[in-house]
């Protein structure tokens, strides 16, 4: 008995193949076109084409591995989070998807904060109203889109449409769907509150489940696509964010991790909602059955490595930047990198404020710009782990995932810059792996995700912090805090 894990992200599909013992058997991953920005801080990408990845990596699962579409026993989803799809009365798409990291509705947020009130939203769905979320997509549409809108007949996350093209069925999970500001995260459920506030029906939503509860079968136009087996289940599943944890085995109270993909996000799990009324990090259900979690998100952890490589680095590999970053010394000789490239969410939920580089000399070389870069992704990472601890939420155990675990001197730079040990895992398959844990927990090969987590997933190494790096960069991090305050009229 199989199961297969789907993670459709922002670069691209990623599909994942484990056996009843959590072993990974196959994996692919199909690269999406990237995402067209038609205006300053807007991000869209076809749906379709998300699709056409997911479909094209299954496929790839099956032929070059050899893989009997009858082995896999269930098909788990996971996704990027906050992204809107539209479609129309037929089950097609009507525009590109406005994507997570769009930034366009700062308008709208204003008018739907002043609307509900700032402590109503929090009180009704436990977030501030962030360009990021869903909803405030849907209200960009209906006042600047009308025709469009009045199409619009369903409104789908990214994972969800992939589900719909797999199943029929318009199905989400609650930890994705927290990630809208149309969940009231405390109870599990729809806001019909907020849902009225927006006069907005609950009909062009999907159905909600659990992330481990079955919400179809294989349609058999998506086996003809994909070589699945018609009827195979297909389960909830969850967010990018909370899949990624599941597969990280980050499932009890006390468990962090900090992941560096495109965006960094750090992430812990509580046993009831925890909610930060100043709004600086999010409140979401966890893929867990009653788990809630918070996370605090930098826009551009990974991006701001790959926008240098791709812009000034004249064809080096992430190996050769890293390599050249490592030999320069810790606070990367008085050089400081803020991450804003796509605006910022954590701490300053600040959607106009941009990166910087500051303290730039003449001795200053392109490895110190690659140094600073990576210190000051986690310095932004670091920023959320202060309000945690401020909330007064356990942090027991920090791990790394993403790209920011596959790097030596990025995993010793988070453990200097978050003064804590961290560990990696053995096998870092991400969110993929951990949809395709909630599909073997959906249909009972594991009892339950913290089953599946304690017999699954190994820690690989554990990184002790440096004490005198710990005493620089805690001064580099006072100097990063003041950059933000000092610069924000500037962008305003």
């Amino acid at each position: 008995m199989n199961f297969l894990g789907i993670d459709v992200g922002t670069g691209g599909s990623r599909a994942v193949l484990i056996d009843a013992e959590g072993t990974l058997l196959a994996s692919a991953t199909v690269e999406h076109q990237p995402f067209a920005s038609p205006e300053i801080g807007w991000a869209e990408q076809d749906a379709r084409d998300w699709w056409r990845a997911a479909a094209t990596a299954i496929r790839q699962i099956l032929t070059e591995e050899n893989i009997v579409a009858d082995e896999i026993a269930a098909v788990g989803l996971s996704g990027q989070m906050h992204g809107a799809v539209f479609l129309d009365e037929c089950g097609e798409v009507l525009r590109p998807s406005i994507i997570w990291c769009d930034q366009r509705t700062g308008e709208q947020c204003s008018k739907l904060t002043e609307k509900i009130g700032a402590e109503k939203l929090i009180e009704l769905v436990s977030n501030p109203a962030l360009p990021n979320f869903t909803l405030t997509k849907m209200l960009w549409l209906r006042e600047n889109e009308p025709e469009i809108w009045n199409r619009t007949r369903s409104v789908l996350l990214p994972k969800d449409y992939v589900r719909f093209r797999l199943t029929g069925d318009k199905a989400t999970d609650v930890s994705d769907a927290s990630g809208t500001l149309m969940l009231d995260v405390r109870n599990r459920k729809w806001s019909s509150e907020i849902l009225a506030g927006v006069e907005m029906s609950e009909s062009l939503l999907p159905t909600l489940y659990e992330s481990a509860e079955i919400t179809g079968i294989v349609s058999a136009e998506c086996a003809a696509a994909t070589g699945l087996k018609v009827g195979t289940p297909v389960v909830a599943g969850a967010g990018d964010n909370a899949a990624g944890a599941v597969g990280m085995g980050i499932v009890r109270v006390g468990a962090v991790s900090a992941t560096i993909g495109t965006s960094g996000v750090v992430f812990a799990v509580t046993e009831k909602p925890s909610i930060d009324l100043k709004g600086r990090i999010h409140t979401f259900c966890h893929a867990a059955p009653s788990r809630w979690h918070v996370t605090g998100v930098t826009q551009a952890a990974g991006l701001s490595l790959r926008w240098f490589r791709d812009n000034f680095a004249d064809g080096e590999s992430y190996d050769e930047l890293v390599a050249a970053a490592a030999k320069i010394s810790v606070g990367a000789d008085g050089l400081l990198w803020t991450p804003y490239l796509m605006g910022e969410r954590t701490p300053h939920v600040d959607s106009l404020v941009r990166a910087s580089l500051i303290g730039l000399t003449a001795i200053h070389t392109k490895a110190h710009v690659v140094r600073a870069i990576l210190e000051g992704v986690a310095f932004s990472l670091r920023d959320a782990i202060e309000i945690f601890k401020e909330l007064k939420i356990p942090i027991e155990t920090v791990k790394l995932g993403g790209g920011g675990a596959q790097s030596k001197l990025w995993q010793q730079i988070q453990a200097d810059v978050y003064a804590q040990m961290v560990e990696t895992n053995a096998a870092e398959e991400g969110a993929a792996y951990g949809a395709a844990l909630l599909a073997g927990v959906g249909v009972g090969n594991w009892k339950t995700i913290n089953e599946a987590c304690d017999e699954t997933i190994r820690v690989a190494e554990k990184i002790t912090p440096n004490d005198e790096s710990v005493k620089i960069l805690n001064r580099r991090y006072r100097a990063y805090q003041t950059i933000y305050p000092s610069l924000r009229s500037i962008f305003q």
